[in-house]
């Protein structure tokens, strides 16, 4: 009895190990899944400039003097339209949605059922009329309303990372600030069309197609605004209750 006693207590210890393993092993995916999976650096080089060496312009195949890869347009502007040159973005994001629902319905229902009548009497059983009445009612109301908004203004100055063979060009950059304890970041990357870039060479973040722009922080004020791992697995969706 006392050996079965002990295997029974072995069997219950397995089972609050497995148990907390899979807790501490949920805990770290949820951590892992909700926390970013690395602290920003100045220099991504998703968002560098373009390395000067790529600058270099190619040879010229037909042995003449002119290059027309760094030719000077003497009746054109002075847009840019090659690899390096540099274009103002102007930030003006704003987006506004809004959802709402209602639902409501009702029922009502009802059922009776008269004494049954014999040879012109009224039957009973035990001096209890046969009369019923059956019945029902539902009621039900739901209401939900979802609001969001969000606006970013500013100016970025990002640099021509590649031109298309459709000739749309492709540009990239970031903007990092230094504020007391911790740094702000602005990223953006995204495709625009020459002729969209006005004389001053700015085009707005509105015509930037596949555009993405990051607006975020990092250091001790970012991450005083960030939740634990803990609190984030009681608000994930791991959590079951």
């Amino acid at each position: 009895m006392k050996r079965k006693k002990n295997c029974v207590m072995d069997g219950f210890i397995k089972i609050i190990l497995v148990s907390l393993a899979f807790f501490l092993l949920t805990i770290s995916m949820v951590g892992c899944s909700t926390y970013p999976k690395y602290r920003a650096m100045p220099n991504d080089p998703d968002f560098a400039p373009v390395p000067s060496e790529s600058l270099i312009p190619p040879p010229t195949p037909s042995g003449s003097i002119y290059n027309a890869a760094s030719g000077l347009q003497l009746y054109g502007d002075k847009k840019a339209r090659r690899v390096g040159d540099i274009i103002t973005i102007e930030l003006d994001e704003k987006t506004v949605s809004k959802k709402s629902s209602a639902t409501t319905t009702k029922k009502n229902s009802s059922t009776s059922i008269a004494n049954p009548v014999i040879s012109g009497g009224a039957v009973n059983v035990s001096g209890l009329s046969m009369d019923a009445q059956l019945s029902g009612e539902r009621d039900f109301s739901g209401s939900g309303q979802a609001n969001q908004s969000n606006s970013l203004q500013g100016y970025i100055t990002v640099t021509i990372s590649e031109i298309l063979p459709n000739g749309v060009l492709r540009v990239r950059g970031e903007k990092w600030m230094t504020l007391n304890q911790g740094d702000e970041y602005i990223r953006i990357s995204g495709l625009v069309r020459p002729e969209d870039i006005s004389l001053d060479n700015m085009v707005s973040s509105q015509k930037l197609a596949d555009a993405r722009i990051s607006y975020a922080g990092t250091g001790t004020l970012a991450d005083s605004n960030s939740s634990g791992w803990l609190s984030r697995f009681f608000n994930s969706p791991w959590f079951p209750f």
